[in-house]
């Protein structure tokens, strides 16, 4: 073979690779919790079509969430306000795309239904189980504060909601300062009882988070974007279709029907894209974790949000029963 014929050979087995790379699926790393955003985007058949494939993980908290997302081990994920903070006060390269607002009852501290505790004053001495830095803790810490008393007053154990929701059935502490789905199933299975929930403490914010190197890259910035175009319709197709998507939810989650429904029916869930009011909402809430010590400096919470990513109008999101 002439060196021409050696050259072109190349010159096309070379062609023949770039059109393979560039054929390459993009994969978005996605880190889910308890199914939440899996499961509405199932129930609405809005990963039909997708021009790049989804890995989901799902997690049973922020925390670990949080550290999937530093590590780079995800592209994105859903996290609480609180959380976020903790990541972003650890330094993380980690950003808010979009912000699930939601009516915050069901981030609540719960008590045993038998328990002697009628109000937040009576916590006073008392063993408390959430989550370090978790939304649970937020809200205790907006209890005992509104309740004339500080963290000193009560002990808190930090457990996962499995732990913490075994220590409250067997008294090992006294109240359990968890969220949704955890606070519907406790109700309904009778072994909690809402002491005060976090309407009036809570500003009911999560937050659609991605990496800065995912937000880097054009392509996976792109695929973001049409995700969270499908997320917010796939959250309107679910409230039009409680029944079915109750079912689809607590088949992913493994909870009963009736507790998969019952926190998203009054959870009341829209997306919106980061403005003033939410970064000012999340700065208010890095004071208070500042001012209880949490945070060791004064977090600006603004250069943590991301710019550019838009949601479709209300005309578009309506779907058709």
């Amino acid at each position: 073979m002439s060196i021409r014929s050696k050259l072109l050979v190349l010159a096309a087995a070379l062609l023949l690779a770039g059109q393979a790379i560039a054929s390459e699926r993009l994969t978005l790393r996605i880190g889910d919790q308890k199914g939440n955003m899996r499961a509405q985007l199932e129930a609405a058949d809005a990963l039909r079509d997708l021009p790049y494939d989804i890995h989901w993980a799902e997690f049973p908290a922020a925390a670990p969430l949080a550290e999937a997302l530093n590590a780079g081990a995800i592209d994105a994920g859903i996290i609480g306000d609180a959380p976020l903070l903790f990541v972003q006060a650890s330094g993380a390269p980690v950003k808010a795309i979009a912000v699930d607002k939601y009516d915050p009852y069901g981030t609540a501290l719960l008590v045993r239904p038998d328990a002697p505790l009628h109000s937040a004053a009576e916590l006073k001495g008392k063993r408390i189980a959430t989550g370090r830095g978790s939304i649970g803790h937020y809200l205790a810490l907006k209890a005992l504060e509104q309740a004339g008393l500080s963290e000193k007053d009560v002990e808190f154990r930090f457990l996962g909601p499995v732990d913490a929701k075994t220590a409250l059935a067997n008294g090992s502490v006294d109240g359990w300062s968890t969220w949704e789905p955890y606070t519907a199933l406790a109700e309904l299975s009778g072994q909690g009882r809402v002491l005060v929930s976090g309407r009036g403490l809570s500003n009911g914010n999560s937050f659609l988070a991605a990496t800065d190197q995912a937000l880097s890259e054009p392509a996976r910035r792109a695929a973001l974007q049409d995700y969270l175009n499908r997320l917010a319709g796939a959250q309107v197709w679910a409230y039009q279709h409680l029944d079915s998507y109750a079912k689809t939810l607590a088949a992913i989650i493994g909870f009963p029907e009736a507790a998969a429904r019952r926190h998203f029916e009054r959870s009341q869930l829209h997306w919106q894209v980061i403005d003033p009011q939410i970064v000012a909402e999340q700065q208010r809430t890095a004071d208070f974790y500042h001012g209880h010590g949490l945070i060791n400096q004064r977090l600006d919470v603004a250069p943590t949000f991301a710019t550019g990513f838009t949601l479709p109008s209300a005309a578009k999101l309506a779907v058709q029963p």
